[in-house]
């Protein structure tokens, strides 16, 4: 049983004085969170199935890369379940990487994106995109989701607890 390595958590954002501020400081604090649980967790820790499902931490990272990437960039991905699998050739720092820069990316997709009743600008034919209000509560909960799935792993690894 891994030691317990007790962190204090970082308490969500207060300030924001829009609706837009609040909803992406809040997204904010989510990725930074499930980034901070994968960076520098161990091989082959990182990619060991935590649940019978075979959820690992490194696959949560490369999912919600593709959801960021699907909801605010217009990727069109065919097979969600393949996301949750990183490439053995791809080791925590290039993952985290990926994920990061496909959270700028998307950030400067939303910094063009004052009305949050418009639609996400992007490039997808044939499918209507969603309003910035919907896909920033999308990936809020979608991201809080998957890093309460990375908390509880990241405890099983190593013990490590908070944000």
């Amino acid at each position: 049983m891994p030691t317990s390595t007790r962190r204090r958590d970082t308490p969500p954002p207060r300030t924001g004085r829009s609706e837009s501020e609040v909803l992406r400081g809040f997204l904010d604090y989510l990725r930074a969170s499930i980034a901070a649980k994968v960076d520098g967790t161990p091989e082959p820790q990182v990619r060991a199935a935590g649940t019978p499902s075979g959820t690992n931490l490194l696959g949560l990272l490369h999912h919600l890369t593709h959801v960021e990437s699907s909801i605010f960039l217009g990727e069109d991905v065919t097979d969600w379940q393949a996301t949750f699998q990183a490439a053995p050739a791809d080791g925590v720092a290039d993952v985290v990487a990926r994920y990061r820069e496909t959270v700028e990316r998307a950030d400067a997709v939303l910094d063009g994106c004052p009305d949050l009743a418009a639609p996400v600008p992007r490039p997808r034919p044939g499918r209507p995109a969603p309003s910035v209000r919907w896909a920033l509560t999308h990936m809020i909960e979608e991201t809080g989701r998957h890093a309460g799935h990375a908390d509880i792993l990241r405890e099983l690894i190593d013990g490590r607890t908070g944000r």
